[in-house]
């Protein structure tokens, strides 16, 4: 069930106390992965793992995050954004001190990872969703002012988690920043839902029907033989109250049938059901734009979440850096990230600039800083690279405002899922695949090549795929209109939702 109005979007007021809420929910939740970069050096020494297998805690983090979107998104129709952001917090904060008694790294996955990632992902679904509501025609805005606490966050706990290490060790460092996450539950406070969740209108319906009966008793129960299937109602004895006990395929139904068959019918609601969504998703997976975008995110995801996770132990391993720096290299690249985030999204809203091509440029400019990494041998160079690299890193913030472009609002929801996927696989294969990379040839040279090679060829597919010369309609802004598959003969809005990270 999903949700109905119970007022309109304020564009203010009160929205922006959502907006400050939203931005510390953000901030206090995606903090700790964000800057994961920290940890990963230390997680390496405590327990004595190949960089490959230790590696998927921080990559798993985020890809669960992405990957459970639509069912975060699920949960917040059904219960309400505020319920949803203080269970939230329970699981982030659960997670991140159940990671201090982690004895190895495959609990640490778990710990940190799935039950933290999952966290994050209901955080990150619920404070959209009550944005939004709020909002109207400065959503964008909005949405970009909320959507900067996760590179605030990283860029903060950095160094927090930097000095925690020093002061308490690694095991103090994770049972302080959990205790902090608990205050996403204050961040709950404000977000009183301007639409009524699922939930609440199941209850109020159930509580305006508990005075009438559950059913009626019949007072004559006819079984109808075989020898008397044919008899009309002239037959049936006048005056007699009769109901007869019958199995429809919809409530209110009345139609011979059997258990088996009711149960039949109702599997091929479900079935067809999944199938029109299956049709859905392959109109969206049949058109070239959207294709080369999934393809772009993937391979994006691939190669550029990386070097937040390895930045700094290739400073330690270059011997550019004895220990992390007072300001490490993952805040360079989450300022820079932020940065980029509102810069990129305001000139998405340019009239003559193409959100995809934006996308796909500055996706072979973050490509060609990660080409420059194995090259520089100063610890200066790499703050440059970082920098360089967060601020294209922020063409994650024009993803929904290209995919509004493409198949209109009425579709965002369900084909930015289907985005996000594509992204949260990428996500929690790179890492991992850089890990192995450098156990294998016991240097970054390889691994950062090979990352950069994934962004740059991603981003070049996607430039092609929207070039003019394939015939393509063109919208305001000369961005590729792809029409939903849902209605291909409506014509697309074009919402300038351009700051969702």
């Amino acid at each position: 069930m999903g949700v109905v109005s119970a007022g309109r979007p304020l564009d203010g007021g009160r929205g922006w106390v959502i907006v400050l809420a939203c931005f510390l929910a953000q901030l206090l939740a995606f903090g700790s992965p964000q800057s994961v970069g920290v940890l990963y050096p230390e997680w390496l020494s405590t327990y004595q793992e190949g960089k490959s297998m230790t590696a998927w805690v921080g990559s798993i983090v985020s890809g669960v995050a992405l990957i459970t979107s639509p069912l975060c998104s699920v949960c917040v129709d059904s219960f309400g954004a505020r319920p949803v952001t203080i269970f939230s917090g329970v699981m982030v904060a659960g997670g991140l001190m159940l990671s201090a008694f982690a004895p190895n790294v495959s609990f640490l996955i778990f710990s940190y990872g799935i039950v933290g990632g999952m966290g994050c992902g209901l955080v990150y679904a619920a404070t959209l969703t009550i944005t939004c509501q709020y909002f109207d025609k400065r959503r964008g805005l909005a949405l970009g002012i909320v959507t900067t606490g996760t590179s605030a966050g990283g860029f903060l706990y950095a160094t927090l988690q930097n000095e925690l290490i020093e002061l308490f060790g690694l095991d103090g460092c994770l049972l302080i920043i959990g205790a902090a996450s608990l205050n996403l539950m204050a961040c709950a406070g404000p977000m009183r839902p301007l639409n009524f969740p699922g939930y609440y209108l199941k209850q109020k319906a159930a509580l305006a029907h508990t005075d009438e009966p559950l059913y009626d008793k019949p007072s004559t129960i006819i079984i109808v033989t075989g020898d008397d299937r044919d008899t009309g109602p002239a037959h049936k004895t006048p005056g007699t109250a009769t109901k007869e006990l019958l199995i429809g395929s919809e409530p209110g139904a009345a139609e011979w049938g059997t258990p088996h068959s009711a149960l039949v019918r109702a599997i091929k609601r479900r079935a067809r059901a999944h199938a029109r969504y299956a049709r859905q998703v392959g109109g969206y997976l049949g058109n070239r734009p959207f294709a080369a975008l999934c393809v772009c995110i993937f391979l994006f995801s691939l190669g550029a979440f990386p070097p937040v996770l390895f930045m700094e132990d290739v400073a330690q391993s270059a011997g550019l850096a004895e220990h992390v720096a007072a300001v490490p290299l993952v805040s360079v690249v989450a300022a820079a990230t932020g940065a980029g985030k509102l810069a990129l999204g305001a000139l998405a809203d340019a009239r003559r600039v193409s959100g995809l091509h934006l996308y796909a440029l500055t996706a072979m400019a973050s490509g060609a800083a990660l080409l420059l990494v194995p090259v520089s041998r100063s610890y200066a160079g790499l703050q440059a690279l970082c920098a360089v690299l967060g601020f294209f890193s922020g063409n994650w913030s024009l993803t929904p405002y290209v995919t509004t472009r493409m198949v209109g609002v009425e579709h965002l929801s369900q084909a930015h899922g289907i985005l996000m996927c594509f992204g949260g696989f990428g996500i929690m294969l790179g890492p991992p695949v850089v890990g192995w990379l450098f156990d294998w040839t016991q240097s970054y040279d390889l691994a950062f090549y090979f990352s950069g090679s994934c962004v740059v060829a991603g981003g070049a597919l996607l430039f092609l795929a929207t070039l003019p010369c394939w015939g393509l309609p063109e919208s305001e802004g000369n961005t590729p209109a792809v029409e939903s598959p849902c209605d291909p003969e409506r014509e697309n809005p074009s919402d300038k939702v351009a700051s969702v990270a």
